[in-house]
């Protein structure tokens, strides 16, 4: 199985990616689930350049960002019972783009390092100052997901996440994809984009200690400008731990990842898993296992 498959979890219910095509499965109002398959390409396609390591990470993250919003644009028709799916256009798409990544900025670069330049500023070892940074960012994201994890809406779609999880678990154990047999499987995965938060969280520490900026702003804006590296070797990492999640020293290293999948998933119902299936199997085409 060379092709590593992913999903993303959206509104009642679950988009999966394959190797050509991406399928989002949602449950509608009368309880029918509708599936939307479309294929999908690659700017690495084009310029195979792209594909080179620390590199591809950025561009794939990029391109599940255009893949995710739509994709919940699409969940979110469906959800309501609407039978016309108006595609969202470019320049929409770039506005949700912006602002998503404009609020991680504030968030998880901004903030954090606004209050480590603020409470520690007398210590002068660069390295302990980020690690100080990272504490505070660390807390900023726990903080964030608890806040959004009371919500409702937000509750039934960690629910999915965590069929989405299963499904993919079974899937790479080889096992048959019925709802009674997916529901055995745990709600945690190596490859989660949560771990990937982590992941990003924990690399920050050691790139932005090699990166001196005097004042405020210039260290805002040399953390800025650093994101493609962070996130690139992140990528490069989470890849690393999927691929020998059954290592000793690498399920040490993806331990801190799965446990924080323990708020960002809930345990699915079986109508929850049915559309995790049914997105699952519109993906995959090679038939390297029975799906039904």
């Amino acid at each position: 199985m060379s092709f590593q498959y992913g999903g993303q979890a959206v509104i009642e219910g679950v988009m999966m990616r394959g190797p050509a095509h991406r399928a989002v499965a949602v449950r509608r109002p009368d309880e029918s689930i509708v599936v939307d398959e479309k294929s999908v390409g690659s700017i690495t396609q084009r310029f195979p350049a792209l594909k080179l390591p620390f590199i591809r990470g950025v561009v794939m993250l990029f391109e599940s960002l255009i893949m995710g919003i739509q994709a919940l644009a699409y969940s979110a028709e469906q959800a309501m019972g609407e039978e016309e799916e108006e595609q969202l256009s470019k320049w929409e798409i770039f506005l949700t783009i912006a602002f998503s990544l404009g609020l991680a900025i504030v968030l998880f670069i901004v903030i954090p390092t606004s209050l480590t330049y603020f409470t520690a500023s007398a210590i002068q070892d660069n390295f302990a100052r980020n690690i100080i940074e990272g504490v505070i960012r660390l807390g900023v994201f726990l903080g964030y997901v608890l806040a959004v994890s009371r919500m409702k809406d937000i509750q039934r779609v960690f629910m999915y996440h965590g069929a989405e999880h299963k499904v993919i678990n079974a899937f790479e154990a080889g096992k048959e994809l019925t709802v009674e047999t997916v529901q055995r499987f745990s709600t945690l995965h190596p490859r989660c984009g949560t771990s990937f938060l982590l992941i990003v969280i924990l690399i920050k520490v050691v790139i932005f200690s090699g990166v001196t900026a005097s004042g405020l702003f210039g260290q805002i804006f040399f953390r800025i400008l650093l994101l493609p590296v962070v996130a690139g070797v992140a990528y490069e990492l989470l890849k690393l731990s999927g691929k020998y999640q059954d290592r000793g020293l690498c399920r040490i290293f993806i331990a801190p990842g799965l446990w924080m999948q323990k708020l960002t998933t809930n345990e699915p119902d079986d109508s929850q898993v049915e559309v995790a299936i049914k997105a699952f199997c519109a993906v995959h085409k090679e038939g390297d296992i029975h799906v039904r």
